[in-house]
């Protein structure tokens, strides 16, 4: 892809939490979260993140709407997250006011992990969507918004006439169509998705899967897709991007990560995907050694190092740079 086709670029994004303690409340520490992340996402496209619990995944999701001096307002936010508007024009989003955030709020929508939680109960499902309209299209009359709520549930597989229920009348799938029908509200550029179907069952899944497939070929939505099951990050994803202990370690092809993985990270996590046939012997399952390190003091250098089955002493002085190894598939290692 060329570089008009970039939709949004993160460049050495560190986002680190302070560590408070004693009587009078000092800084004692700082938790790196997030510690020099750069990748693209182009127009049209899925970039599936994934790792472990607590490898900062969903800290870049919410580093890219810009909602994490709401919720840490001592939070350190580094490095730039470059939105590339239609026209050329790019901003620099990571330090933008909440004032000068809310044009670019109807770009960049998020699809949260609880479906159950993310809406408000007290609402009507026609309210809930029709907010994002009424908020970012004031110009609209009410019979166009009504429309348009009708429009946008009849899209994710919902009966005009639910617009009158309430969540709690729902099903798990059907409040997280819900959630879908108000990030297309505002006709966004891209979709964050925080893990939207890890709190649903298999069958549903795929159901919702199919659908955020479906809508990406229709409107030409990106897709950065936050989730820790590879199996469906494969399924979904154009690109893949895995990350380790606020770290990037590799990025490339959906395929070629998901079949032909580089990092020794990534073929210990693919290697633990269960296998639906039982019989099968040939794929070997990698254990790796030790503990996960506590983010508060990572291990100097790279920060697998302490797992890694094929570390050198020479990784612990610095943090390895990704490298190209062949196809456009970017690897932290150069021992691979």
């Amino acid at each position: 892809m060329s570089n008009k086709d970039i939709l949004l670029e993160v460049k050495n994004l560190q986002v680190h939490f302070p560590i408070f303690g004693g009587v009078f409340q000092k800084k004692v520490g700082q938790v790196k979260a997030v510690d020099d992340v750069s990748f693209t996402i182009h127009r049209g496209e899925t970039l599936g993140l994934v790792g472990e619990s607590g490898c900062g995944k969903t800290t870049v999701g919410r580093a890219i709407i810009n909602i994490l001096r709401h919720v840490s307002p001592d939070v350190h936010l580094g490095g730039s997250v470059i939105y590339h508007e239609k026209d050329g024009k790019t901003t620099d989003l990571i330090n933008l006011s909440t004032k000068d955030m809310r044009q670019y709020r109807s770009k960049i929508q998020m699809i949260f992990q609880d479906p159950y939680s993310s809406l408000n109960s007290r609402l009507s499902v026609k309210q809930i969507v029709a907010e994002p309209i009424e908020l970012h299209k004031p110009g609209m009359s009410k019979k166009e918004v009504n429309d348009q709520v009708e429009w946008l549930l009849q899209k994710v597989g919902l009966q005009p006439e639910y617009a009158a229920r309430f969540p709690h009348e729902f099903s798990g799938g059907q409040r997280q169509r819900i959630g879908i029908a108000r990030a297309l509200a505002t006709n966004p550029d891209l979709i964050v998705c925080d893990e939207p179907v890890s709190a649903l069952d298999v069958s549903v899944q795929a159901q919702v899967i199919n659908l955020m497939e479906d809508l990406r070929d229709e409107f030409g939505i990106s897709y950065l897709f936050v989730a820790h099951d590879l199996s469906v990050v494969h399924h979904i994803s154009t690109r893949i991007a895995v990350m380790y202990l606020g770290n990037m370690v590799e990025i490339g092809a959906a395929d070629k990560v998901f079949f032909e993985p580089k990092h020794p990270y990534t073929s210990a996590l693919l290697s633990a995907v269960p296998q639906p046939d039982p019989r099968r012997k040939d794929k070997q399952r990698i254990v790796l050694q030790g503990d996960i390190p506590n983010p508060l003091n990572k291990p100097s250098g790279c920060s697998f190092r302490t797992r890694c089955p094929i570390a050198k002493p020479e990784c612990a002085n610095s943090i390895p740079q990704m490298q190209d190894k062949g196809m456009g598939q970017l690897v932290a290692c150069p021992y691979v």
